[in-house]
């Protein structure tokens, strides 16, 4: 099977989340009146551009530690700024944090935060605001769905998530320094703090607004390169430059506006008029006819695309049934003809793109290699088939006799449809009947949250470059673990990966954990992702990260 280090895109669109979050949608809705909007965005206005894009639909949150779908993140890294961040070469450097050191024994991070740092009312920024915002995450009230998968490495953690808050191992000795003690050592942390879920909130508005802090421009208090003006649940959100942030001279927008839909159709024609002038929903019947354009744009993206096991409902708890139904997928199906050849067929978990121990190394390289192959066989899905048929017949399924129908849960965008109608059918083959349920996307993140599906839609777009990122989705105790498989040797194997300071004891332990992982078919892959967009030709300076993110608050026109 060709495999490439840059995936061409797929798109498995609307975030993939996990991902694939927690809160309200925003729907009770409050916005800023015309006349507090106009003010807003004349007080930051220096003659910069008026920017509309389209990432998505209704958000479901976001709150910063409760956000765990890529539109929103998209949303909250312009308003919000971590302790490093990411320059337009996917490089790590200095955000709220100008630099930081690291003790000798690896155990000890201390930040030292810039000068005259300012939330977006104003008022001071001090690395308290760190500190609190960290334990908020780690607080078991606070139900964050990043919070083991972020903050597990932190000394106290284990304690901070039992209800002891105070017990997360982080400090502000003084107003400009953030110091972070971890349990052990973590080859990856500078990678953990860049990520949208460890961006600082403020305390004094959240605690006296609650839930709803993140509903208004009012109280959507941030610290990033923009500031929310205005949010009408159904139609778009709007930012202007913040006054306040640090960079802000290098700020080229005025205001920046997410336009709020669903309907990839839409989409586009408000793209074609010039009301929108990036669209992330491209029609997929429109993309064989823009692949040429210069206004369209396929980027690589470090994400698989796949399907979810409910493993605590039957007939799913039984790993032969999983093994047979992921078996039974003509994935090279799914990317060259469903998807036109926008995607690569995904024959492991981990997949291009995602580096291994040595320099240059590819992690999904080195799985083929010690496994003497990949987990599927995409091009002999012949074999694979019949392989599925004598699987579900020793679950005790011959020929389909006797098992349920079952139902597949989806949000109707992109391919979402037809790879949900092909799975219909391909495991019509093995005698099995399957519904399709359609959700709005809103609805669908929380519904798949709570467990409250058979087989749904899933996928992750990597945070930082290192596979326990997406490995660590399946241990008993993240909060994205939306399938709820658990198998306390992959917990094992995951937890003593984290913890090493040994780069290859922490690579071979992945791969480990990988591989019981694809045995007890925890997860069913099904392509390698990227991210494809129109763009108007006239916009410049943004950019995109492989991290699924685009960059707008420097484009000029």
């Amino acid at each position: 099977m060709k495999k490439t280090a840059i995936v061409l895109a797929a798109v498995l669109v609307s975030g993939l989340v996990l991902s694939a979050c927690g809160g309200s949608t925003g729907k009770t809705g409050t916005t800023q009146s015309s006349t507090e909007k106009t003010e807003a965005a004349a007080n930051t206005s220096t003659g910069g551009l008026d920017l509309a894009v389209q990432l998505g639909s209704d958000v479901e949150t976001i709150d910063p530690a409760l956000s765990t779908a890529i539109d929103a993140s998209n949303i909250i890294m312009h308003a919000f700024e971590t302790l490093m961040t990411f320059d337009e070469n996917n490089k790590i450097v200095p955000g709220q944090a100008e630099s930081y050191d690291v003790s000798d024994d690896g155990l000890t991070y201390t930040f030292h935060l810039r000068d005259g740092l300012k939330w977006s009312d104003g008022s001071d920024f001090t690395a308290e605001d760190f500190v609190y915002s960290w334990k908020r995450m780690a607080d078991p009230a606070t139900a964050a769905p990043y919070a083991a998968d972020m903050l597990s490495v932190v000394k106290g953690y284990d304690e901070a998530a039992a209800g002891n808050v105070d017990a997360l191992a982080v400090s502000a000795p003084d107003a400009k320094t953030f110091v972070v003690e971890l349990s052990g050592p973590c080859v990856y942390f500078d990678k953990i703090v860049t990520h949208a879920s460890m961006a600082p909130v403020k305390k004094d508005i959240v605690e006296a607004k609650g839930d709803q802090w993140s509903l208004t421009p009012d109280s959507y208090i941030s610290n990033g390169p923009l500031k929310m003006i205005e949010w009408v649940p159904g139609s778009h959100i709007t930012f202007a430059k913040n006054e306040n942030y640090w960079n802000a001279d290098k700020v080229t927008l005025n205001t920046l506006k997410f336009v709020l839909m669903e309907d990839a159709n839409a989409a586009y024609s408000a793209y074609r008029t010039g009301e929108i002038q990036m669209i992330r929903d491209v029609p997929t019947e429109e993309i064989p006819n823009l692949r040429d354009s210069a206004e369209f744009h396929l980027e690589p993206r470090m994400a698989t695309s796949y399907t979810i096991f409910n493993t605590q409902k039957e007939p799913f708890t039984d790993a032969k049934v999983r093994r047979a139904l992921s078996l039974a997928i003509d994935r090279g199906y799914i990317a060259d003809t469903l998807m036109m050849g926008t995607a690569l067929p995904a024959a492991n978990f981990v997949g291009p793109g995602i580096s291994d121990e040595k320099e240059g190394s590819s992690f999904e390289e080195v799985s083929r290699t010690n496994n003497g192959g990949d987990y599927f066989s995409v091009d002999n899905y012949a074999a694979d088939l019949e392989k599925a048929k004598a699987l579900l017949t020793e679950a005790g399924y011959p020929n389909g006799e006797g098992f349920p129908a079952i139902e597949y849960m989806t949000n109707d965008a992109g391919y979402n449809k037809a790879v949900a109608e092909y799975l219909q059918s391909a495991w019509s083959e093995l005698g099995i009947r399957m519904d399709i349920k359609i959700v709005e996307w809103s609805t669908f993140t929380p519904t798949r949250r709570a467990g409250d599906f058979q087989i749904c839609r899933g996928g992750w777009v990597y945070d930082y470059d290192d596979p326990s990122n997406m490995l660590n989705l399946f241990s008993t105790d993240s909060g994205n673990n939306d399938g709820k498989y658990s198998n306390a040797e992959v917990d094992k194997l995951l937890t003593e990966a984290r913890i090493t300071a040994d780069k290859t004891e922490h690579f071979d332990k992945l791969h480990k954990a990988e591989k019981i992982m694809m045995e007890d078919a925890a997860v069913s892959p099904l392509v390698y992702s990227s991210d494809y967009y129109l763009q108007k030709p006239e916009i410049k300076g943004t950019w995109h990260s492989p991290y699924g993110y685009w960059f707008f608050m420097y484009a000029t026109k």
